[in-house]
């Protein structure tokens, strides 16, 4: 089937893609040969006898030989200067070693020491993690928790001079990866305070000079911690009988919630996004239960998510999806610390946990990440760790499972950036953004797929990453 943006320009294409299999994850499920790319944007998806009349003297030729292109990856939770900073270390190792690398909350183990002290050291960082992510078919990010709040924080990988390195690389044109911001005004992993929130909220500085390139899309907000360490609050009792509690700063249970909302909904007014880390079943129907609130007040679709979800409900999906939610998930991290879960909620609660197939169910915007570097940056081994979570897919139905997970990591992150108006998919008119892959990922199963090579990437039309043993064409 062919998609064509063809406006009877005798320009030709800067970049032709042909003889594999392209994969536009639109809602079409167009499919082709071959792609066309001029200016930065998708001209054509078709066969390779209808990119032809866009082949030029300059026009590059790559020849795929039965290789698959796919729309760039979009990991929507990604603390990049962080990674930078790490790599090749991550907080819990490699998802198949079977066993995590650190028994405790994940952020403590990287933060005993500094890790980035000066400008300059903020700046290498973030360019290795773009190198790595170039690497592995990223063309977009999210930062979730740059600012102020973590100024004085212990790694020097979330403060302001983050964001501000952020901004200088991008007005060099430095950067080789989209990045979205969310702010952050409380400690990471830890408190914020209402009045400390809302003065920095009215602060915040959100133009850029490329917003398509470096946008600060809204807040987040720490709402409760995670299961293993008793913190997320839960409607259950673990096993010293408490049942966790929020973050948010409050002289008791109910101020805290009262001031989380009031965080929500000040976020909300300001046309701020809301990504609201939660785990706790308490804590995220509390989270949705404002985000209706906030929309009842002022009906704008802000695209409010919930980060990790571990123990959300279906009556809380159900809430989500009629309030245009999403939920950003790291399968991976669900592998590896579900007998946490189990060891103080019980076996069925962990089973029960981070419901990838029933938030699809519900209609809920489903977003697969890596929360590198707390897990490797690799989107393959995310796709991986969601099809064992979510256990064998019905028969007949693998092609659809893989497509799903695909579109986890493309397509839904671009709307959670509210941006699948003109990236996250390979459709004409949109920015030329993908990844060439060895093989079609539609022929292997998910747990083959990390030993398929990602052999190049662009962005913007630029290619930003070509595997050596990749020069044809």
């Amino acid at each position: 089937m062919q998609r064509s943006d063809r406006d009877g320009s005798d320009t030709p294409a800067e970049l032709v893609f042909r003889g594999g299999t392209v994969l536009s994850l639109d809602a079409a499920d167009t499919r082709g040969t071959a792609v066309a790319v001029r200016h930065g944007r998708i001209v054509l998806v078709g066969g390779d006898d209808e990119v032809l009349p866009l082949i030029g003297r300059r026009t590059r030729v790559i020849e795929l030989n039965g290789r698959a292109v796919i729309p760039g990856i979009n990991d929507s939770h990604l603390h990049a200067a962080w990674l930078g900073a790490m790599w090749p270390n991550t907080v819990f190792g490699d998802i198949a070693g079977g066993a995590p690398a650190f028994e405790g909350d994940p952020h403590d183990a990287a933060e005993a020491a500094p890790l980035l002290a000066t400008a300059a050291e903020i700046r290498a960082a973030i360019l290795r993690a773009g190198e790595l992510a170039a690497s592995l078919g990223i063309t977009s990010y999210t930062e979730p928790g740059l600012g102020p709040g973590e100024d004085a924080g212990a790694t020097g990988c979330f403060g302001q001079a983050v964001l501000d390195e952020y901004v200088a690389l991008e007005a060099e044109r430095a950067l080789t990866a989209r990045v979205n911001v969310l702010m952050l005004y409380g400690v990471l992993d830890g408190p914020s305070e209402l009045h400390s929130f809302t003065s920095r909220l009215r602060a915040t500085e959100r133009e850029t000079e490329r917003p398509a390139w470096l946008r600060v899309a809204g807040v987040k907000i720490f709402a409760d911690g995670i299961p293993p360490m008793l913190q997320a609050w839960t409607h259950r009792r673990y096993p010293d009988g408490s049942s966790g509690g929020l973050l948010v700063a409050g002289l008791d249970g109910d101020e805290r919630e009262a001031n989380l909302r009031q965080m929500i909904l000040a976020a909300h007014r300001a046309g701020f996004q809301v990504g609201v880390h939660a785990t706790g079943d308490r804590t995220i129907e509390v989270v949705a239960d404002a985000v209706a609130e906030a929309m009842a007040e002022t009906a704008t679709e802000l695209r409010h998510y919930v980060i990790h979800g571990d123990l959300v409900t279906r009556e809380s999906l159900d809430a989500m999806a009629r309030l245009g939610m999403g939920i950003n998930v790291q399968a991976g991290i669900a592998v590896l610390t579900s007998g946490w879960v189990a060891g103080v909620l019980g076996e069925e609660v962990a089973a029960a946990a981070w419901p990838l197939a029933e938030a699809l169910a519900a209609g809920v915007s489903l977003s697969l990440s890596s929360d590198a570097p707390v897990l490797a940056p690799d989107w393959r081994e995310g796709v991986a760790a969601a099809d064992v979570w979510m256990g064998p897919a019905a028969a007949g139905a693998e092609e659809q499972r893989m497509l799903d997970l695909l579109r986890a990591y493309t397509v839904t992150p671009a709307r959670q950036d509210g941006a699948d108006a003109w990236k996250g998919t390979l459709e004409p008119k949109k920015v030329a953004d993908l990844a060439v892959l060895a093989v079609n990922p539609l022929s292997v199963t998910p747990a083959e797929l990390p030993g398929v090579a990602i052999d190049m990437t662009v962005v913007d039309g630029d290619v930003v990453f070509e595997r050596a043993v990749a020069l044809v064409g």
